[in-house]
């Protein structure tokens, strides 16, 4: 995928992510901005989803830990080592949050 294939599918996901957060019931505060992602617990902890153009991926920061993920074309998602971005975001955010969080892609 090439530089411009690659911005454009963050982009998408991101946003599918800001949507999914829209119409999600969790107490969640979130911000994008410089092209971070930024998801705020009720309680100050944070998830933060970024780019990482050199190495074509996503990365995610929560407390669980700091995850890679790659985007498979043949499922059209972003994977690290057979988790899904989407379901790694509903993991962390309800471990973070306290509360049960489920974020669908393309809500």
């Amino acid at each position: 995928m090439n530089a411009g294939e690659f911005s454009q599918k963050v982009d998408d996901t991101l946003s599918a992510i800001e949507d999914a957060l829209d119409i999600s019931d969790a107490e969640l505060d979130w911000d994008f901005a410089g092209g971070i992602l930024t998801i705020e617990c009720e309680n100050g902890s944070q998830v933060i989803i970024n780019r990482q153009a050199p190495t074509q991926q996503i990365w995610v920061a929560a407390r669980s830990g700091g995850f890679h993920f790659d985007y498979h074309a043949d499922e059209d998602c972003w994977k690290q080592d057979g988790l899904e971005l989407f379901a790694l975001l509903n993991k962390s955010l309800s471990e973070q949050s306290g509360e049960t969080v489920k974020l669908v892609a393309n809500a």
